[in-house]
């Protein structure tokens, strides 16, 4: 029987001997997984990044085209304003002779 505790004792050891070694590869693992995670989250972030920043470059440039248009379109309605109150005037001028029989 006491043959039968050494060899169970030594079984014992052995695999508490493969466990310590599994265990001691796996964590020698570790550092090289957390790199390889780390640097897949920054690629990421770095991926996202630069897509907002596309968006928030072409809503700049959408909103500078719709800020130049509306500026030209002010321009042009002042341009027209002013040109159709002096036509106006000679409009109410040339209706105001006619009725008072100067032409």
């Amino acid at each position: 029987m006491n043959e039968s505790r050494i060899q169970q004792v030594l079984m014992i050891e052995k695999e508490a001997q493969e466990i310590a070694n599994a265990a001691i590869r796996e964590a020698e693992q570790l550092p090289v997984q957390a790199e390889h995670d780390a640097q897949k989250l920054i690629e990421k972030a770095r991926a996202e990044a630069q897509d907002e920043a596309r968006k928030l470059v072409a809503a700049a440039q959408s909103e500078d085209a719709s800020t130049k248009i509306q500026a030209e379109a002010e321009e042009k309605v002042k341009l027209i304003q002013k040109s159709s109150s002096g036509n106006i005037d000679r409009a109410v001028s040339f209706v105001v002779d006619r009725v008072a029989g100067k032409e």
